[in-house]
């Protein structure tokens, strides 16, 4: 298996316990929707497949795993920080009206304003509301996606229309 057979789904953040159990941290959103009979961990830019003894799924995006081979703690520690992947083929199907944010990265923003600023690199969830992250001039530009703020998104030309804040564009471009 290769890297772009596979979707990233996360990392192993620590061990826990002495019998060899890891935690686990996702970056995958869908993940309550993932299978999990194996996981490939990236060792070297080559994908190493393990084998799961026992998943057990927590509600702050993380979960608690065993691995075939895996009972001791002294085995578990190489795998800290090690990112971890899954077969494409055991990507969740989205509902295609299922639109998230997430969706808006790689999209060219335009302000009402300003014109063309640049495309959005990162979209962050915060507690209140969701930051775009936008490549503008080598600068990178922030502001929240708010109903308040977007004018129009078009799905088919890949571009979000916005009407930012007096003075924000200008914030970043001194």
């Amino acid at each position: 298996m290769t890297l772009d057979q596979s979707f990233y789904i996360g990392y192993i953040s620590k061990t826990r316990g002495l019998k060899g159990e890891v935690q686990v941290f996702f970056e995958f959103e869908d993940y309550m929707d993932l299978e999990f009979d194996v996981l490939f961990v990236e060792e070297n830019k080559k994908l190493i497949p393990y084998f799961v003894d026992e998943l057990k799924l927590q509600k702050n995006s993380t979960a608690y795993a065993t691995f075939e081979d895996i009972d001791h703690i002294d085995k578990a520690q190489p795998l800290l920080r090690k990112k971890i992947y899954l077969p494409n083929d055991k990507m969740p199907v989205r509902d295609p009206d299922d639109f998230r944010y997430t969706d808006l990265i790689g999209y060219l923003v335009i302000d009402e304003h300003h014109g063309e600023l640049g495309e959005i690199t990162a979209v962050q969830e915060m507690p209140q509301q969701f930051i775009a992250t936008v490549n503008m001039d080598g600068k990178e530009l922030m502001f929240p996606l708010s109903d308040d703020l977007i004018l129009g998104i078009d799905g088919e030309e890949g571009t979000i229309e916005v009407e930012l804040p007096e003075g924000l564009v200008d914030l970043y471009r001194e």
